[in-house]
């Protein structure tokens, strides 16, 4: 499933978001939110919960990317760590997910690109093993705006010493690829998060796969 082609052969740098494309977290969040809403039965629960997961995910992005305008983003971030607590989180990962970063970081560089902490972003790596493969993270605290502004791509390119056009950034939101498209990147939409085919289309999508490791086939 294609719009544009992509020059997969020649991308420099690979940049992944975290949710819903190297991790399935926004599952786990269904699954707790479902919880809750058992009362409707266990069909309506799960739908209801995962419209209402994918619906905040772009309103938090701006959200978050307002905070950090006016200066509050250490005020912000430091209360959700203290509404979840200190304990370190289990992480899941996407199946395929190890096997195509370790097909990947043979050919080229790695970035992941996520407005997750940078605290969040290195348990999820160290729990998979996947921290040799990445050259590079940029998390919420790293530039001055989050995705779907292009700075958090332009800086990952730059620090990779990579042109945008070099570099393709894989996401399973129309926030990803807008950052991507934005920031003159080449972009690749999944389906293994909350992204809907026609929405991730409607962003500019160069490319849309079921799940981030159908790459693995594509990449030579």
């Amino acid at each position: 499933m294609s719009t544009l082609p992509i020059p997969l052969d020649k991308i420099q740098g690979w940049l992944f978001d975290l949710d819903g494309t190297l991790m399935d977290t926004d599952d786990q969040a269904v699954e707790s939110l479902a919880r809750r809403l058992k009362f409707l039965g266990p069909a309506r629960a799960n739908q209801l919960a995962r419209r209402i997961v994918m619906a905040g995910e772009t309103p938090l992005n701006y959200a978050l990317t307002a905070v950090d305008m006016v200066g509050l983003d250490a005020v912000f971030f430091g209360f959700r760590h203290l509404l979840g607590g200190h304990h370190k989180p289990t992480f899941r990962i996407i199946a395929g997910v190890k096997p195509l970063l370790a097909h990947l970081a043979e050919r080229a560089r790695l970035a992941v690109v996520s407005t997750r902490s940078e605290a969040e972003a290195l348990e999820f790596l160290r729990q998979h093993a996947l921290t040799a493969f990445f050259t590079l993270i940029v998390t919420q605290a790293t530039t001055k705006r989050l995705k779907p502004h292009p700075e958090p791509v332009l800086y990952a390119a730059s620090h990779l010493g990579l042109p945008p056009d070099a570099c393709a950034m894989v996401g399973d939101t129309p926030v990803d690829i807008l950052s991507g498209r934005r920031a003159g990147a080449w972009t690749v939409g999944v389906l293994c998060g909350f992204g809907e085919e026609a929405e991730l289309r409607r962003a500019g999508a160069h490319l849309i796969l079921p799940s981030t490791a159908d790459l693995l086939t594509l990449v030579k």
